[in-house]
């Protein structure tokens, strides 16, 4: 992964003084070889008060139990062997670059840039057959559990 680091991540918030400003601008924290952590929130209502950044963590959708939320940017790797897997979340997905399929068990569909998909929590795999690296940006909240559940 060479871009989603160097992805300009801009947070505002409130000054010393109680104005709106710029707190954070700079690249999005990378995690493992194919992500990058926008933000993360620890419950619902999000916590909008802190004048520093979200603390850092190992990528784990268990972030999200506490009832918090995940924004981040991931890099689908050309060849990825498969990972079939559920999730107790909803995630928002915006396709920005490149195409992936993703692989259901009742089927399948091709998102390309520009695309949007709502996962609801079902078992899926993501496969990118090429030529280039995909890219998308993904929110996730937590949900209740679908079918027979997390598998991660």
């Amino acid at each position: 992964m060479t871009r989603t680091p160097s992805t300009r991540r801009v947070v505002t918030g409130l000054d010393a003084e109680g104005r709106s400003c710029v707190l954070i601008d700079g690249p999005a924290r990378a995690y493992g070889e194919t992500g990058g952590f926008v933000w993360r929130t620890a419950g619902h209502p999000a916590d909008n008060s802190a004048q520093m950044d979200c603390p850092e963590a190992p990528f784990s959708f268990d972030l999200m139990q506490s009832g918090g939320s995940l924004f981040m940017l991931h890099e689908f790797p050309v060849g990825v062997g498969e990972f079939w897997h559920a999730t107790d979340s909803i995630e928002y997905l915006v396709m920005l670059e490149g195409a992936v399929t993703l692989e259901l068990e009742a089927g399948e569909v091709t998102l390309a840039a520009g695309d949007c998909l709502v996962d609801r929590g079902v078992r899926h795999n993501w496969r990118n057959p090429g030529p280039q690296p995909a890219r998308a940006a993904i929110v996730a909240l937590p949900a209740h559990p679908v079918g027979s559940g997390s598998t991660v």
